[in-house]
């Protein structure tokens, strides 16, 4: 090789590894989207779950939905799920800038997770509280 295109091939990886270097993780992203989602779904500010944990949130509060279901109650099944949707219907449509580097996958999944939490249904430790859903929507 000669000197020109060994210098531009050291130029670029320095830029590519600058690029990976300036870049943040994703739950520092998930972090920045979920402080960016919480006026809309008027969740708590210090509510910033990672996209692991905001899955694990929408996951606990599907299994929730599907047993009530089992167990008769359709009703407020679907009264508790428009309740998340309504809240995340404005979030559909605007996607924040902070949200922008995530999968739509992982932005729907922080988006459902925040408005739980901003209907009153999440716990001290941030985990989805099927007690606290059954009082609110008993309001």
């Amino acid at each position: 090789m000669n000197r020109t295109t060994i210098a531009l091939l050291a130029a670029a990886l320095l830029l590519a590894g600058a690029a990976v270097g300036c870049s943040k993780s994703g739950d520092e992203t998930a972090k920045d989207c979920a402080a960016a989602l919480t006026e809309r779904t008027g969740g708590k500010s210090g509510d910033k779950p990672t996209v692991r944990e905001a899955k694990k949130r929408v996951d606990a509060f599907d299994k929730t939905l599907a047993g009530m279901v089992r167990s008769g109650y359709s009703a407020a099944a679907k009264n508790a799920f428009d309740a998340v949707e309504e809240k995340t219907r404005d979030g559909d449509k605007n996607k924040p800038d902070a949200c922008g580097p995530l999968e739509d996958d992982d932005y729907s999944a922080l988006l459902a997770a925040k408005a739980i939490d901003g209907l009153g249904w999440t716990g001290k430790d941030g985990q989805f509280d099927k007690l606290k859903m059954v009082q609110g929507l008993g309001n």
